[in-house]
């Protein structure tokens, strides 16, 4: 993925959607990418803490989670439930689709598996922010198999899509997006950072690095604004190293203040 240095731009396939959330505040939902992590013992959980405890104590602390067990095996309905009822009202839950879908069917007929996954995940009710879909690098652009997913998904229901193929990057592929107003997922990695395209009323950004300066913690929040004036909202979620609860509630005290 080639490091991305232009201006934030903004698709005209979401516009009016954006027009309409213009001068609206922007909220922001800033997590982490899971929160069943022994290793946040002592930083962030207290050091006794049962697992059991973890996702209440989590949930008490952020606004939001990206769930990345459902990209591993499809969630089930007793799971989704039990998720549902330990946060409290206005929390927002992520989930990460199936592998399944993303990594080995690569989008193709996946109309069985995909409606299973949205039913399950549509069990979260008021706290299902959204689901990610996340492919893998060696996944060049396929606009038929994106295009079909898309007219696929559920109307009302927000998804985002992480593309690791260059090959993704172009205004197609944003007008796809755009028309069914899916998220483009704006990720910072080690490989570089991709493209700062709106094409949504709402965005979705994943910082990946290891660690990040305040400055770079003020930098995101100056990009973020400027990709989404007129976002409703938007997701950001730190890699789950040791020091991702700490970024993460820095970024949402930045965030909060500006």
């Amino acid at each position: 993925m080639a490091r991305e240095d232009r201006a934030p731009r903004r698709r005209a396939g979401a516009r009016r959607d954006r027009d309409a959330a213009r001068g609206l505040p922007l909220t922001v939902r800033v997590g982490t990418s899971g929160y069943n992590y022994p290793e946040w013992k002592g930083s962030f959980y207290p050091a006794d803490l049962p697992a059991t405890r973890m996702l209440g104590y989590y949930v008490a602390r952020f606004p939001t989670v990206e769930i990345n067990a459902t990209f591993y095996r499809m969630p089930s309905a007793r799971t989704v439930a039990a998720w549902a009822a330990a946060a409290p009202d206005g929390f927002a839950y992520v989930l990460k689709a199936p592998q399944r879908i993303t990594h080995v069917a690569r989008l193709r007929d996946v109309a069985e598996p995909l409606a299973y996954f949205c039913d399950t995940a549509r069990g979260l009710g008021g706290k299902l922010g959204a689901l990610l879909f996340q492919l893998p690098p060696n996944f060049a652009k396929a606009v038929d198999r994106l295009a079909a997913v898309l007219a696929l998904l559920p109307a009302g229901l927000r998804v985002a899509f992480e593309f690791r193929h260059a090959s993704w990057f172009d205004d197609e592929v944003y007008g796809l997006l755009g028309a069914r107003n899916a998220a483009l997922c704006i990720a910072d990695t080690e490989a570089g950072t991709t493209p700062t395209v709106a094409t949504a009323d709402w965005g979705y950004l994943r910082l990946r690095a290891v660690d990040y300066t305040d400055a770079d913690l003020a930098r995101w929040i100056a990009t973020m604004h400027g990709i989404g004036a007129g976002w409703r909202d938007a997701f950001v979620f730190f890699k789950h190293e040791a020091d991702a609860p700490r970024l993460a509630a820095a970024f949402q005290a930045r965030a909060l203040a500006n």
